[in-house]
């Protein structure tokens, strides 16, 4: 029993009269109530965790090290001399402040495609949710399809053809096929389809609202937490983009940060190049931190259920 049930008890007074007398009895918990936990489920977890944190944590204990600290002291803990300020300043004028130029570019990589691609996925996911036409079977089949092959067995034939166009060494080389996301496309699909209900778009219509006006006004604050994860993953995707911009940008000037760090890496590697390894791991850290910042300021709108209410049934 989940609730408390009153239990009747009987005794008698003095002169024998009996008297009634309710008493309440507590509510036994069963062990079902209770969550399982399993042992095996947390120390997995656990591995994952660590898997995860760790490299977080070995790269910034040692972007707080000199060059000579790097090899003379253990990777996973603080140096004598603290030298994260005297890194991230050595980083970002290093070579002319090359290092400034690659972050531009990344940034400028992200906003135009990553951005672009979610107004597209925004746009074709309500039209596909919302609107009936012919030829929906077969976009869902291309859709799919898509998602399953992956990017970089396409990157050969996009260079050959941006080649012919004499787009490469461009940056449009690498905005123009970020725009196209299928994963993006389909998840606005299966979100619109659930956050906006027709009801209230028929409402909409009916007080003289047209298409444009429905789906800005209507439409779109509802797709608000749909719009927010499939930026943060193209964001992610064009932010972390190597193996592309690899076969198509040759300047590096151009150069994402994921090539320009490469770029000092294999610098390092060679003969008296080893004095910017602090460099090629302070410019590691610095690369992650924007992404951080945009997880933690728009994890606020990962909500669901904003339409909840809005039809009344």
């Amino acid at each position: 029993m989940s609730a408390s049930a009153p239990a009747t008890t009987v005794s008698a007074t003095r002169d024998g009269t009996p008297r009634r007398a309710a008493v309440r009895l507590r509510p036994q918990r069963h062990s079902r109530d209770r969550p399982r936990r399993s042992l095996l489920l947390t120390l997995l977890t656990g591995l994952v965790l660590l898997y995860t944190l760790v490299p977080l944590a070995w790269l910034l204990f040692n972007s707080t090290k000199t060059q000579a600290g790097l090899f003379d002291s253990f990777g996973l803990w603080f140096d004598g001399d603290f030298a994260l300020f005297s890194n991230i300043a050595d980083t970002f004028t290093y070579n002319d402040g090359m290092f400034t130029r690659w972050l531009l570019n990344t940034l400028l990589y992200v906003a135009l495609g990553a951005g672009g691609a979610t107004f597209l996925a925004v746009l074709g996911g309500y039209a596909l949710a919302k609107h009936d036409f012919p030829g929906r079977r077969a976009v869902f089949a291309v859709i799919i399809g898509a998602v399953a092959v992956p990017g970089t067995a396409l990157a050969v034939p996009t260079f050959l053809m941006f080649s012919e166009m004499g787009l490469t060494n461009t940056p449009w080389a690498v905005i123009i096929p970020s725009l196209i996301s299928p994963f993006g496309l389909y998840l606005m699909w299966v979100f619109a389809s659930e956050a906006i209900p027709t009801e209230l778009m028929e409402a909409a219509r009916i007080d003289g609202a047209g298409e444009v006006r429905t789906f800005f006004q209507v439409a779109l604050p509802l797709l608000a937490p749909g719009i927010v994860t499939v930026l943060l993953f193209t964001m992610v995707a064009t932010w972390n983009n190597y193996f592309l911009p690899l076969i198509m940008i040759k300047d590096p000037d151009w150069y994402p940060l994921t090539l320009g760090l490469n770029s000092w890496s294999a610098q390092a590697q060679t003969a008296g190049g080893e004095v910017i390894y602090n460099l090629v791991i302070t410019g590691s850290l610095l690369t992650i931190l924007p992404l951080i910042a945009a997880f933690l300021l728009l994890q606020r709108y990962w909500q669901s259920g904003l339409a909840a209410g809005s039809v009344k049934e």
